[in-house]
């Protein structure tokens, strides 16, 4: 008995060659270090962000000690009314990049009188960011 020449294409059709792995496994690669790339840009440029936050809240924290003679206690003041005047900053300028408040500690100014003002940067990382 002869067996039919689709049947026989048939069988010998049920693997892939080596060719087709190794380009799939390419493609896997490649999409891979895009990815990798992509992910170390995203968090470089949230600490860029927490850091111009922060000269933000600088700023603010300095304005504030002009009109009442002292910084604030912590960043949340910055974003209250006070004696019926505009807020210094919006809630979301207090907050750094992964939702978190920012820290204002004025027990430990810089050299200039600044308080620090710090974050505590990508949670499951120790690498906190600080104004100075």
């Amino acid at each position: 008995m002869q067996v039919p020449h689709t049947a026989l294409r048939r069988s010998a059709r049920r693997a892939f060659t080596l060719m087709e792995v190794l380009v799939v496994v390419a493609i896997i690669v490649v999409l891979a270090g895009i990815a990798t790339v992509s992910f170390k840009f995203l968090n470089d440029s949230k600490n860029d962000i927490a850091k111009v936050k922060m000269k933000k809240i600088e700023n603010a924290a300095a304005q504030f000690k002009l009109r009442h003679g002292d910084f604030p206690d912590n960043v949340q003041i910055l974003a209250q009314q006070i004696d019926g005047a505009e807020a210094y900053l919006r809630e979301e300028d207090i907050k750094d990049p992964w939702g978190n408040y920012y820290n204002l500690d004025k027990s430990q100014p810089d050299p200039t009188g600044i308080p620090r003002i710090s974050s505590g940067g990508e949670p499951g990382r120790n690498a906190p960011i600080s104004n100075w």
